[in-house]
């Protein structure tokens, strides 16, 4: 038997901390029959949202939120191992137009990164497993979103069969980065938004600062544990290799093979490191920690540029 739902009334029946929701489909099961423990797990998800204000247009409006992972190339994430799961997390947002997906830190804390999934830009998508499988219109490319959470599987595979999928060859048809400050698109390859100039952290930088500090790499994209751990074993093998070059000097019989063995170990780390950090770059981290979202703050652009998007939508 299905529990009783409450029924909101007044103006701010239909939002929930501000956000619009449509909480017939946000609180029931994939059946949409409201159940009250749905409506717990929504509310704990949704009270980590309110930077989705600004963000949401007119009309639209949250059926459902999930964690799961960032996609990650196949390299960093067999460098990465165990770690995946923390250095990974994000929440996916399901509204009536799109797919918010938000990186995080571990305990699903926003870290002024979003991108976002046009339905109207996809050839597919679908859920193999805990899989959350997308095939953009653009280039045919695929991405796949792991760890999907097990409690919201069944009801993400009913809310997709009611998504008209046009395959949309524009701007849309791929999953792509909004800049936290006016909202506006961001261009891969470009460290700096091109309407309102916030910049963001740069590849190259993570590349030659994860190559000369222990831990440099992941200080710089703001993984501060896993950095400080990194640190330390980067530190203990130099001072290893150290002493072990010391006993090469002297001569000291087999020395030599532990020094080569402790620098492979070393350079193992440090490729490791790289790998991670200039990966980490691809969400698109904001230098400044603290980012106030203002949509006003974007250059207006031109008016065929703004009937061209509003056009693209529409399809």
């Amino acid at each position: 038997m299905a529990e009783k739902a409450f029924e909101p009334t007044g103006m701010m029946g239909p939002q929930i901390f501000g956000l619009p929701v449509d909480r017939e489909t946000l609180f029931s099961n994939h059946k949409k029959i409201y159940k009250k423990r749905t409506e717990k797990r929504q509310r704990k998800l949704i009270v980590k949202l309110p930077f989705l204000k600004p963000i949401l247009k007119k009309g639209e409006k949250i059926l459902l939120v999930s964690t799961g992972y960032s996609p990650i190339a196949s390299l960093a994430q067999y460098a990465t191992g165990f770690l995946f799961v923390y250095l990974k997390r994000s929440l996916f947002v399901f509204t009536n137009h799109r797919i918010f997906h938000v990186p995080t830190t571990p305990n699903y804390k926003y870290k002024n990164s979003i991108a976002q999934i046009h339905y109207a830009g996809c050839q597919s998508i679908s859920l193999k497993g805990g899989t959350l499988v997308v095939q953009y219109a653009k280039f045919g490319k695929l991405e796949k979103f792991k760890a999907i959470a097990f409690s919201e599987r069944k009801k993400i595979r009913a809310l997709l069969k009611g998504k008209p999928l046009s395959g949309t060859k524009t701007q849309l048809g791929e999953r792509f980065h909004l800049c936290p400050q006016c909202i506006r698109p961001l261009s891969t390859g470009k460290y700096f938004c091109e309407s309102c100039q916030l910049k963001f952290k740069n590849k190259i930088v993570a590349y030659i600062i994860a190559i000369l500090f222990p831990g440099g790499g992941y200080f710089y994209t703001r993984h501060y544990l896993i950095g400080l751990l990194n640190a330390l074993v980067e530190i203990f093998l130099l001072a290893y290799i150290a002493v072990t070059l010391q006993d090469v000097l002297n001569k000291i019989e087999g020395s030599m093979r532990y020094l080569a063995v402790l620098g492979a170990v070393y350079l193992a780390v440090k490729i490791v490191s790289v790998i991670h950090s200039t990966h980490f770059i691809n969400e698109f981290i904001p230098r400044k920690k603290q980012i106030q979202a203002n949509p006003a703050a974007a250059k207006p652009r031109p008016e065929n540029q703004n009937q061209m998007a509003e056009d693209s939508e529409k399809k």
